[in-house]
């Protein structure tokens, strides 16, 4: 079908200085990372840790009651290989101080609530610590819209979000991530039993293939269904590729003079560098 293998020693250099030069470019030299114990935050911080030393990275556990101890467990352990600064800062009260408002609360809504509650816990923390917020994001979860936006999705820089889950799961078994973490499945740990691709209804390894032909190759819906992707299946992930693009940019602005900030008003040069 196709091959997502990528160059993962070349891979690990291009982040690992991207993130250097992101950082210092704005004019910090510190990082700030929201850590779970799951795959992309544990890549993300070991990236970080290797372009900036662990002194100036601060990972933060950020639990809520129904968090597994299991999830705890395995950040303290990126947290323990890479060096890094960390806290734990539970979100729980912040959280149920809205979510118990409303008895019938769906679980879309608690999840977004607790994903904004760490963002607030992550934006308070760069300030304390003087440095920028980490995206963790990969290109899979970016595309389907399966992000909180002004939660998870927020952050100064993202160097994970090019690679699709396939490709993070690729570098971090290269870089060192323990493979207890490579291995588990995927989860947001919102509620005991939840994983990401039991809530896509598909998984990882197949919509990467998809992903591939449909954003990378430039296929039509009906040629990824000519290559041997189920119609139904391609027709899911496109709608969703679609209908959540205003995910990924930035809030449009109604242009109005001739100088519009995000449509003129866009480069360096704009700031004088």
């Amino acid at each position: 079908m196709n091959d997502l293998s990528i160059n993962s020693e070349l891979v690990r250099r291009i982040l690992s200085g991207f993130i250097r030069s992101e950082t210092n470019r704005a004019g910090y030299s510190k990082i700030v990372v929201g850590v779970s114990g799951g795959l992309d935050s544990s890549l993300a911080c070991y990236l970080a840790a290797e372009a900036l030393g662990g002194e100036n990275v601060l990972a933060v556990r950020m639990p809520y009651k129904t968090s597994s101890q299991e999830s705890l467990d395995h950040a303290q352990l990126i947290i323990e290989a890479t060096g890094v600064q960390s806290m734990t800062i539970p979100i729980t009260e912040m959280a149920d101080g809205l979510i118990n408002q409303f008895p019938d609360m769906s679980t879309v809504r608690m999840g977004n609530i607790m994903a904004r509650c760490r963002m607030i816990v992550l934006y308070d923390q760069s300030v304390a610590f003087g440095g920028l917020v980490l995206g963790t994001g990969n290109k899979t979860e970016i595309l389907l819209g399966y992000t909180t936006l002004y939660g998870d999705s927020a952050c100064a820089f993202n160097p994970l979000g090019d690679l699709y889950k396939t490709q993070v799961r690729q570098l971090a078994r290269d870089i060192g991530v323990p493979e207890v973490i490579i291995h588990k499945a995927p989860t947001a740990d919102l509620w005991a039993g939840q994983t990401d691709e039991g809530e896509l209804g598909f998984t990882y390894a197949d919509v990467d293939k998809l992903l591939y032909l449909y954003v990378d190759e430039r296929y039509s819906p009906e040629e990824c269904v000519e290559a041997g992707f189920d119609k139904k299946f391609v027709e899911t992930v496109v709608s969703r590729v679609q209908r959540y693009h205003f995910k990924r940019v930035m809030p449009p602005i109604a242009k109005l003079s001739n100088r519009t900030v995000g449509y003129d008003f866009l480069y360096p040069r704009d700031w004088g560098t």
